[in-house]
């Protein structure tokens, strides 16, 4: 039996939509019947589903609204992930907990693997690394996955962001000194239930292949899914955030990769899909 936290954000989703294709048990309760900032509510949901595994799916995303609210951004990413890892601990079950590529600060100037040491540049990114940190802390058996750039079903992703923008818009600027992977849900889930069939254990960065501006990935989605729109490229400072962001936080994913003899597919093989899966709604 998996149980899923967060059941309303788009990673949750493609989990459930995935179980009840495989016909495979599991539990999605909403975020009021499953409290993961209550440790007592937690406790006693989690003892009640009695699962092996839970995939933490719940997360405070927004980057922005962060800087000002930081108390909800740590209460949700880093305590109530704790929450989460003493629960485990105490009933022996499996977390498979999801983090970000904003740990990182961008400066490298190359792909950043799990011996990285992180360093992030806003709460978002902070608030995820503390997350990280409890795990690890509680826990000696565990499934990290950093992702990037995530995007799936739903409105909660720049895809879709893109979409509405293009409907409005013949002209649209877009960020071009941003870069990372654009990560698509469906391929997170497939190493993800990979990783657990091989027994895998750590920290690994879970990517579609390559990199991209975002830019790149909406020229590219817009091309593929039929848009004539004029996409411009502009510096990030050109739409000021609260937020800074790191500009270059690709990931490889060679260390997952190796560990389960696949190649994940590559971020515009991935955007295909989930255009093919749009038109098929």
């Amino acid at each position: 039996m998996f149980l899923i936290t967060g059941s309303n954000g788009q990673l949750a989703k493609e989990f459930q939509k995935f179980f009840r294709s495989k016909k495979i048990k599991f539990a999605a309760p909403s975020e009021t019947q499953l409290d993961i900032t209550d440790f007592k509510k937690t406790q006693d949901v989690v003892s009640r589903f009695k699962p092996a595994v839970i995939f933490n799916c719940a997360a405070y995303n927004f980057v922005d609204d962060a800087e000002g609210k930081s108390s909800e951004a740590f209460r949700v990413n880093s305590s109530a992930v704790e929450n989460l890892a003493l629960v485990c601990r105490l009933q022996k079950i499996l977390l498979v907990h999801y983090s970000t590529d904003y740990v990182f600060d961008g400066k490298k100037g190359d792909f950043y693997n799990e011996n990285d040491r992180p360093h992030p540049i806003n709460k978002y990114g902070l608030s995820k690394l503390q997350g990280e940190l409890a795990v690890r802390r509680h826990l000696n058996k565990f499934l990290i996955f950093r992702l990037s750039w995530v995007f799936g079903g739903g409105k909660q992703n720049f895809l879709y962001k893109v979409r509405q923008w293009a409907r409005k818009d013949a002209i649209l600027k877009i960020n071009a000194d941003e870069v990372s992977v654009p990560t698509y849900t469906k391929d997170i889930v497939d190493v993800t239930m990979r990783a657990l069939k091989e027994n895998l254990r750590g920290l690994y960065h879970l990517t579609n292949n390559g990199y991209a501006s975002r830019y790149e990935w909406a020229k590219c989605f817009l091309k593929k899914s039929g848009f004539q729109n004029a996409v411009i490229p502009v510096p990030s400072d050109y739409f000021p955030t609260k937020a800074k962001r790191p500009l270059v936080s690709f990931m490889s994913n060679a260390k997952i990769s190796k560990k389960l003899g696949i190649v994940i597919p590559s971020w515009e093989d991935a955007v295909d899909r989930f255009i093919k899966d749009l038109r098929a709604l």
